[in-house]
């Protein structure tokens, strides 16, 4: 018996699972690896590091992540999704000795406290509604342990006339009212609500993408 997603009220991606790994470098307009490369580095990978990747998707981030980690020396990337799709194309495609994946909800997380040193988004905060966003960055903080860090790569305020454009029309164009949320700016907020230290900005793209980073007080 197949594995099933996990009910939330977070958009969910099932149905593009098995082409999403075709359009994800479209939808990145060729920028794709700059931005891959840019995020990964605001990990400061030293190889030991338990990281927790949410809303993985198909996994392709999270094994980048993973095969940066010693798994003599404890390291381990874990990529969770609600859409068991996902998950399945993740395990099928990216498992390895330092990544692995779960059905699961960020607003729900089936982790310890304390169990990570670092978690890390991409592209998934814009599928919840506020009381998710807020729920998904306190259990990140809750599994964080002194100290670690959480990055965030998501749509948020739009700072040129394309980015505004794209950001809004998708907003209406998918009937999402998260993405207005989104770029109403309401992440920074929220993620200094959760506990975190006031997020810095460390990069952006195509006008409506900001890279976010803060910790977790030590």
């Amino acid at each position: 018996m197949k594995p099933t997603s996990i009910p939330t009220r977070g958009r969910t991606l099932d149905h593009a699972a098995l082409v999403y790994d075709y359009c994800e470098p479209i939808l990145f307009l060729g920028r794709l690896s700059e931005y891959d490369a840019k995020t990964i580095s605001l990990l400061e990978i030293s190889g030991n590091e338990k990281i927790l990747d949410l809303g993985c998707g198909t996994g392709r981030l999270t094994r980048m992540i993973a095969d940066l980690l010693n798994p003599e020396a404890g390291g381990a990337a874990v990529g969770i999704d609600a859409a068991a799709g996902m998950i399945r194309v993740a395990q099928k495609k990216r498992e390895s000795r330092t990544c692995r994946f779960e059905i699961a909800a960020a607003e729900s997380l089936p982790f310890e406290d304390r169990s990570f040193d670092v978690v890390i988004s991409s592209m998934f905060f814009h599928h919840l509604p506020l009381d998710l966003k807020q729920k998904a960055l306190s259990e990140a903080f809750r599994v964080l342990g002194p100290g670690g860090r959480l990055i965030i790569a998501d749509m948020h305020t739009p700072y040129t006339w394309m980015g505004t454009a794209v950001s809004h029309i998708a907003r209406w164009f998918f009937l999402q009212p998260q993405i207005g949320e989104n770029i109403r700016g309401v992440l920074p907020a929220l993620i200094s609500q959760a506990g975190f230290q006031p997020p810095r900005s460390e990069a952006a793209y195509f006008g409506y993408i900001t890279v976010f980073t803060t910790q977790k007080e030590g």
